[in-house]
């Protein structure tokens, strides 16, 4: 079949994803194979491809599609999360725009429009995803909250409940003024910023005395409900058991003692605050201290903030900083730097906020969680090296707080009765609940009317930790055939940022709900990073369009260029020259068909011996390439495996095997060279189909008509065989010889058109195997084996090996000379330069053996070429 020109990207994209939908390819149904099981790490249904994305993907599909050529019942599955903080915040944002309060509207009104806009907008990415080439099995699509997976994420909290395991209670917690909700404390990062460190005189009631207060947050001197000074400090012991006096509010407050105070730290006194911060709260619970909450749910001063009430947290710091001072109370101020937690997911500071919350006990579950990663090694990570990020969130795990005040997610399944704190119970439905009540309250006639649901929603982590079970529907159906078959899944593609947020989450879940891991094998992988170092995001602005990307280097030319350099667990330095240098070999490939295509095949001739060679030669590198293959795999070395690949089609087969065998200009091939040849380029694409597998797919059929049952994605990985590996060695020493030759035609301008003359003396007695194609390359007349050099020729040295072509034509010999001498005399030079270092004994005692080796390496190597060059003059002279 006659090949374009050109290699078309976008009409061969579009056309071979059609034809591998088409024919169901990327569907898995349980069967006697063995499974090889992937599910995707659920993007948010708001979100659009990135590069992250696209990274993380790619090495999903090249996993999945070569499990596909190995012979196994590959499956993803694909998703997306409802990401309840970014989807509210969306939904709220479009209802602004259309002039309507979020506050307005009932549960069920917000509801609708929350699915308006995920019916409209979400699922985006799914769909971006298939321009990447990714061969999901799009049947079994989830969102978490589809009906059946949120009837799994409300039977497990009503499991977990009944164990004693979902607590409520009234904490501290982390509050999102942005969001409106809490976060758990692995939803808030920590970052270093530069403040002010107020210090401020409170009175002492009864006396003209002060005493100074250090503090970060002057707005918070309204919920000051004592002064805290440690008994061990003498400093203050006049003030024991006297009252201060809060300054601008006037309120007397407590002078406790506890040596929680850290003498060293600001004055040595503390303002103890228990509604804003989770140590004072501990304090005020010791001391029975009164809790005064200042803030509103957007971080704004309520009535307890006096004047400064509806207005914002940081606006009023200033102004309070402003008013401290003029009322003589601000002493001084300081920088200061310090820690400030901030949310995940808007960026806001977080709030410290007391709160009545829904709590899950973790460290029974967490045990093992933690025995299968770091004892068992049933969970491995790839790299090892983040096991020791695992440990640390592990063993300091905390209860997760997994209520969130938000709308969208799935509503908390308790049911309250009556008003009281402990007035309620919890079950799947309204109808389970009534008849739970009943019993609970003895009242037969309670009726669903009375009965009011948690308007909380639950964490999105907490229907994403079953994500690998609740996709194959195991929890409300632990048994059935799709949880018995693919569960556990095999190999997990995330980022090491949500290590704990998921994967342990996951892998928990996992063990309480299935008795065994989730995967086998976490594959992390690094940021996407630009040329500067900087992790891309929209926000810096230095983040691709991913479609555009694509669009511009082809899905192929992508997905090689960011594996080319995307070792597991480090950050991936993102080029756009390696999505052309992944273009480049997709061309490379395509040119190297129609090179082979174009050649005219002739039955009557006999396979030439060099021919024969040169294709036992290429079989024993691409076994050898196999095993390379295999042991890349193994460990997630996906770059290595593509940059084995990518050497061995460009360099041993494009730029080797395909110029040994080539017939000359105008004359045909003998037909058993041919065959062979497409043999070898059938292995080539299924070697690496995975990794671009619309060019490969393209260019098969091509090759010959192919049925539906014959595609490339559904064909089998090349077996490795045993082949003559010593050709591989002979072959190095030879392709040095062909070099040689190549340079000594190009600096003496011999055309290759002419034949030329050809002698070695073999020292180094290597095999003959080559000589054939040595002399096909090297347009030779033949290889002479010779035991005296040759007069009057220019000679070149592979190893021991010293090679002869006696000049012709026109060469300047007093030219040849003079550049000969300047060669000599310059390598005479850096020999000396070299033994003068080797003969430093301080330098040779103390460099690193590696870099002594390499200097005795050059001067061996010197030695050599000097030898060489000496030949060549006594030659020429």
């Amino acid at each position: 079949m006659q090949i374009p020109s050109k290699y078309d990207a976008s009409q061969v994209e579009s056309k071979w994803y059609n034809y591998w939908m088409k024919h169901n390819y990327f569907h898995s149904e349980p069967d006697e194979r063995e499974p090889y099981t992937i599910v995707i790490p659920p993007p948010n249904v708001t979100g659009v491809l990135h590069m992250g994305h696209m990274l993380n993907n790619t090495i999903q599909d090249v996993l999945i599609r070569r499990a596909r050529l190995l012979g196994k019942n590959a499956c993803w599955v694909p998703g997306t999360d409802h990401a309840s903080i970014a989807t509210e915040a969306k939904v709220v944002a479009k209802l602004k725009e259309q002039g309507i309060n979020k506050h307005d509207l009932t549960r069920d009104e917000f509801l609708k429009h929350a699915w308006d806009w995920t019916h409209e907008y979400g699922g985006v990415i799914l769909q971006q995803l298939k321009k990447l080439g990714c061969s999901c099995d799009w049947d079994r699509t989830k969102f978490t909250m589809d009906e059946n997976m949120s009837e799994s994420v409300i039977q497990v909290f009503v499991d977990l409940y009944n164990k004693g395991l979902i607590y409520r209670g009234y904490r501290m917690v982390n509050w999102d003024p942005e969001a409106k909700t809490t976060l758990s404390d692995e939803e808030v990062i920590h970052e270093e910023q530069q403040g002010t460190l107020y210090y401020l005189n409170y009175k002492i009631e009864g006396s003209n005395e002060t005493i100074t207060i250090a503090t970060t947050r002057p707005e918070t001197i309204f919920g000051d409900t004592a002064i805290c000074i440690n008994p061990n400090d003498n400093r203050f012991s006049r003030l024991r058991g006297k009252k201060a006096i809060v300054p601008i509010c006037n309120r007397v407050i407590p002078i406790i003692e506890d040596d929680y105070v850290d003498i060293e730290f600001g004055t040595g006194c503390l303002k103890v605050t228990p509604a804003h911060d989770e140590n004072d709260k501990n304090l005020g619970d010791k001391h029975n201290l009164q809790v005064i909450d200042i803030f509103n749910e957007d971080a704004s001063l309520n009535s307890f903030g006096l004047h400064y009430q509806g207005k914002d947290r940081f606006v009023v710091r200033q102004e309070i900083a402003n008013e401290l001072k003029e009322k003589g109370f601000l002493v001084k101020t300081e920088t200061h730097i310090n820690k400030v937690g901030t949310s995940e997911r808007t960026k806001a500071i977080i709030e410290p906020r007391l709160s009545d919350q829904w709590f899950l006990k973790m460290e029974e579950l967490a045990k093992p969680a933690i025995k299968a990663v770091l004892e068992d090694a049933n969970v491995k990570l790839f790299p090892k090296k983040f096991e020791s990020t695992y440990r640390h969130w592990m063993d300091n795990i905390r209860d997760w707080n997994i209520s969130r005040q938000l709308l969208w997610g799935q509503q908390i399944p308790a049911y309250y009765y009556a008003d009281g704190k402990e007035d309620f119970v919890v079950a799947q439905n309204i109808d389970e609940a009534l008849e739970k009540a009943r019993i609970k309250t003895g009242n037969s006639k309670l009726q669903a009317a009375n009965l009011k649901q948690d308007p909380d929603t639950l964490d999105t982590w907490f229907s994403s930790w079953l994500w690998p079970i609740s996709v194959f529907d195991g929890i409300r159906n632990p048994e059935n055939k799709d949880i018995s078959y693919y569960y556990p899944t095999n190999d997990l593609v995330t980022g090491p940022d949500i290590l704990f947020f998921w994967v342990a989450r996951m892998i928990i879940a996992g063990y309480e709900y299935q008795g065994k891991q989730p995967f086998s094998n976490v594959y992390l992988t690094g940021l996407v990073r630009d040329k500067q170092r900087q992790k891309m995001s929209k926000q810096l602005g230095n983040s691709p369009d991913a479609l555009k990307l694509i669009e511009q280097y082809s899905a192929d030319g992508v997905r090689v260029g960011l594996l080319l350099s995307s070792a597991a667990g480090n950050d991936l330095m993102f080029d756009e020259l390696l999505c052309q240098q992944g273009k480049g070999f997709g061309n490379k490939i395509w040119n190297a068909y129609r090179l082979v295509n174009g050649w005219e095949i002739d039955a009557s001739i006999t396979q030439p011996e060099s021919n024969e060679i040169a294709i036992a030669w290429y079989q024993a590198k691409f076994q050898k390439a196999l095993i390379e293959l295999e042991d890349h795999f193994s460990k997630y070395r996906l770059s290595d495996a593509l940059m084995t690949i990518y050497k061995l089609i460009f360099d041993d087969f494009c730029s080797w095997l395909l110029e040994m065998i080539k017939p000359e200009f105008g004359k045909p091939i003998d037909k058993h060279t041919y065959n062979s040849i497409i043999d070898i380029f059938e292995d080539n694409l299924k070697i690496i189909h995975p990794f671009m597998p619309f060019l490969t797919e393209d260019i098969w059929h091509y090759i010959k008509d192919r049925s539906p049952q014959e595609a490339l994605i559904i064909s089998k990985w090349p077996e490795t065989k045993p082949v003559n590996q010593s050709l591989i060695p002979e072959f190095e020493l030879a392709s040095e010889v062909i070099s040689g030759i190549r340079n000594i035609r190009k600096q003496k301008h011999i055309p290759f058109k002419e034949t030329i003359s050809f002698s070695v003396i073999n020292n180094e007695n290597t095999s003959h195997t080559f000589d054939s194609i040595i002399a096909k390359l090297g347009n030779l007349e033949s290889v002479n084996y010779v035991s005296e050099a040759i007069e009057g020729a220019l000679t070149f040295r592979v190893k021991s090996n010293e090679y002869f072509i006696p000049i012709q034509g026109a060469i300047d010999v007093e030219a040849e000379i003079k550049k000969l001498t300047d060669e000599l005399q310059y390598t005479q030079g850096f020999l000396k330069s070299v033994q003068n270092k080797l003969s430093n004994e301080r330098f040779v005692n103390n460099a690193p053996e590696e870099v002594v080796a390499s200097e005795k390496k050059k001067e061996a190597d010197a030695l050599a070429k000097i030898e060489t060059l000496k030949t060549s003059l006594a030659s020429l002279k």
